[in-house]
């Protein structure tokens, strides 16, 4: 699998995080924390991405949802994480294996296919009123002002009330069976030329400025990608710098987007009959 990708910031100093592997591409999205955690999520997300690619390098064609289970559990044993006190990151999995396209979701990144998008919406389906009230004031030109992280704050407390339990969401953090009510997709290799990935600071803005045109993605490099997501953060900084017109949790996300380019099995078939 050929992996075209980008990040803003760079990777060392982002929450985001991308892990490729030459069967697949990891993609994950450590979670801002305005409520003391006590690892940065930066730390969790590149450990958890450090202990998938461990796994599935060791083990090509495990179950995904069984290889998340247990990183979940070697991370919280690795950094002493408890449930509910703790960083969490989505993870998006595409690996290729045996004719097939396998992936699994647990947050809100996004994956387009040629014939779909999926992304796990139930942490923003929760609603919760915290969410509703920081949007209003950004709508109303407040900016990110101390009242805007206060709220902030209130949101991702009630955020952990409901994370990894029915009714609520699921996100990697310190319960490693989260990981079971993971999004889990598969698709015949043949059937899928390209997948985008995105994290949400990427796809959001990139949605509201007409940026996303998928198809065309596929085939650019990875400069032109990077282009695409300064375009993102300039907008963000110039003419939406209060999130007036995009509100959002603050004024820049972390970005990151990849183009995966599967190996068709028939041209692989084809290679070794020549």
């Amino acid at each position: 699998m050929e992996t075209a990708s980008a990040q803003l910031p760079a990777i060392h100093t982002s929450d985001d995080k991308i892990v490729t592997m030459a069967n697949g591409v990891i993609m994950l999205d450590g979670a801002s924390a305005f409520v003391p955690v006590p690892v940065p999520p930066a730390v969790y997300a590149a450990e958890l991405g450090a202990q998938l690619k461990d796994h599935l390098v060791h083990a090509p064609g495990a179950d995904l949802v069984e290889v998340l289970e247990e990183a979940i559990h070697d991370v919280a044993a690795r950094l002493d994480l408890c449930p509910g006190k703790s960083p969490s990151s989505t993870v998006t999995i595409l690996r290729e294996h045996d004719g097939w396209l396998d992936l699994l979701l647990l947050g809100d990144n996004l994956v387009v296919l040629p014939e779909a998008e999926i992304t796990d919406r139930r942490l923003s389906l929760l609603d919760l009123e915290p969410s509703r009230r920081y949007r209003r004031r950004l709508a109303r030109g407040f900016g990110f002002d101390a009242a805007h992280r206060a709220i902030l704050r209130e949101l991702q407390t009630q955020q952990a009330a409901c994370r990894n339990r029915p009714g609520g969401y699921w996100i990697a953090e310190a319960e490693p069976a989260a990981a079971r009510n993971a999004l889990v997709h598969r698709f015949r290799t043949i059937d899928v030329p390209w997948v985008g990935l995105a994290t949400d600071g990427a796809y959001r803005p990139m949605q509201h400025l007409h940026l996303d045109d998928w198809p065309q993605l596929a085939s650019v490099d990875p400069e032109v990608l990077e282009q695409i997501l300064r375009r993102c953060e300039n907008w963000e900084a110039r003419d939406d710098p209060a999130g007036v017109n995009l509100p959002r949790a603050k004024r820049h996300d972390d970005k990151t987007i990849a183009i995966a380019m599967p190996t068709p099995q028939l041209e692989i078939a084809g290679a070794i009959t020549q």
